[in-house]
């Protein structure tokens, strides 16, 4: 079936190469481009025809529309890409050519595109050539349900995109794993320890057809699923206790760490679980979790050492600030922009230090002291006994200052 699809793609387009055909005959009905043709476009064509104007070739641009779309300045009359049109696509053109002075890309590049690629950016634009905002910046779609040959095997809509995967890879399912690993396997996910032997009898010996999802539901109660899911934000926000350079002397900012696991255990909401840690402070009324949450803008590497410019890490450590916050918030590797217009995305250095000035407002020097102490800003959080006691002192004192000055007003 496969050389017979191909077979009828050469026919109707005999300028297209026999193994791209073939590719071709392989790929999803709909291509999308922030999953399949922008990683393609961004490792193979962006070096020359991306964002970084001073790298730009024949005046094109391929990852805005508007300029794919537009008139080539040096080719009079052609464009790179018309929607629907490969014939009226110089992209096409230059991608299937074996002329090594027409083709893309070029031989300067050290680049070359294999025949799903080809294939790729050829059903693309067969299809529209429809370009989409940058994946982090596009709400979330609840997509249809594809529909799948072996629709036996489905037992929830989650596996219908599985199946329709296996299906396209050509691949059978594999059969259902006994009880022991799927618990296994579900407790190391959600909580990341191995269930105990109770737990592992109980699930064996449940016959109920809901004991898995019982099993789901017990684990995510568990306190223990908050510490799994904290793991990977804490290591985005480069979560530590100690201050990481010369002689790493110790911090501890593990508040931070319980806020982000209780976040979790509670089902916090993302919407605030963002605002909270980038400016927590900021906001109406902060109580004290909104400003264990702005730590996360303080957990990068901290200079003790006595020979640095204070100035210079001042700025190393907002520079910290903004490509954490590009890679952990946007999706966006903007720190490459720190030095020059980016290359593979709508960024430029511009924009990089308009970010940068955000987080260039806090009053702070480029040095900590050589005690290990947390410089400022700080909070205090003593335990809830403490609260009591220091709320007893200010109140008593208040009183005392009170009576003092009625004392002074009566004399």
């Amino acid at each position: 079936m496969l050389l017979l699809a191909a077979s009828l793609l050469i026919s109707c387009s005999p300028d297209l190469p026999k193994d791209v055909a073939v590719a071709y005959a392989s790929l999803p009905d709909k291509i999308d481009y922030n999953l399949h043709v922008k990683p393609v476009l961004s490792d193979k064509c962006f070096s020359c025809h991306g964002p970084d104007k001073a790298k730009q070739k024949a005046g094109l641009r391929l990852d805005i529309a508007s300029f794919a779309y537009a008139a080539l300045p040096e080719s009079p009359g052609k464009v790179a890409v018309e929607p629907g049109s490969l014939e009226g696509s110089e992209l096409y053109h230059r991608i299937v050519s074996d002329d090594p002075e027409y083709k893309m890309p070029s031989q300067k590049s050290h680049l070359s595109l294999s025949a799903k690629e080809k294939a790729i950016l050829v059903k693309w634009i067969e299809q529209g050539a429809v370009y989409k905002p940058h994946w982090a910046f596009v709400a979330p779609e609840k997509p249809a349900l594809p529909s799948v040959n072996n629709a036996d095997w489905v037992r929830n809509p989650i596996d219908n995109f599985v199946a329709q995967q296996l299906q396209q890879e050509k691949m059978q399912p594999a059969k259902e794993a006994d009880k022991a690993l799927l618990l296994r396997r579900l407790s190391l996910d959600l909580t990341g320890l191995p269930p105990t032997p109770e737990e592992l009898d109980a699930f064996a010996n449940d016959a109920s057809p809901n004991a898995y999802e019982k099993q789901v539901d017990r684990l995510l109660q568990s306190p223990h699923y908050g510490e799994k899911m904290a793991v990977d934000w804490l290591d985005l926000a480069r979560y530590a206790d100690s201050h990481g350079y010369t002689v790493d002397a110790v911090r501890d900012v593990s508040p931070y760490r319980d806020w982000v696991i209780n976040a979790f255990n509670n089902n916090f909401a993302y919407d605030k679980f963002i605002q909270w840690q980038l400016a927590g402070d900021l906001m109406p009324h902060p109580t004290k979790d909104m400003l264990i949450a702005t730590a996360f803008n303080r957990m990068h590497q901290q200079n003790l050492e006595g020979g640095i410019i204070e100035e210079e890490f001042k700025a190393e450590y907002v520079v910290d600030r903004v490509n954490t916050t590009g890679v952990g918030i946007m999706g966006l590797t903007v720190g490459c922009a720190r030095c020059h217009d980016h290359k593979f995305d709508p960024v430029s250095q511009k924009n990089y230090y308009e970010l940068f000035s955000f987080f260039n407002n806090v009053k702070e020097a480029g040095q900590i002291s050589f005690d290990g102490t947390m410089p400022s800003p700080t909070i205090q959080l003593p335990d809830a006994a403490k609260e009591n006691l220091l709320r007893f002192i200010n109140d008593t004192i208040a009183a005392e200052e009170q009576t003092i000055a009625t004392t002074t007003s009566n004399a």
